[in-house]
């Protein structure tokens, strides 16, 4: 299965929305929260050229945020993306 790494604060309802997307496809991923570290905080804008969260990537590779996940689910797309069997 691919790396998921989630890039979240503690108080943003877009972050909780993905991470329970991703649990209900059952997939483990690494969250990083960003909350209190402004170099954190710099580095996932680094990473996905956005200042929002949540932030996720899959294998290094940015998808966006809770909106393209979602998008990515409804078409499809995302449990090829996870390496999810149909």
């Amino acid at each position: 299965m691919p790396k998921v790494v989630i890039y979240t604060t503690d108080y943003c309802p877009f972050c909780t929305r993905a991470k329970a997307l991703l649990r209900s496809k059952q997939v483990d991923f690494e969250e990083i929260d960003v909350s209190r570290d402004p170099l954190l905080q710099d580095e996932v804008r680094r990473l996905s050229g956005r200042r929002t969260v949540p932030q996720i990537f899959v294998d290094g590779t940015s998808v966006g945020g809770f909106d393209e996940l979602s998008e990515l689910d409804a078409a499809g797309e995302l449990d090829r993306l996870l390496g999810i069997e149909p």
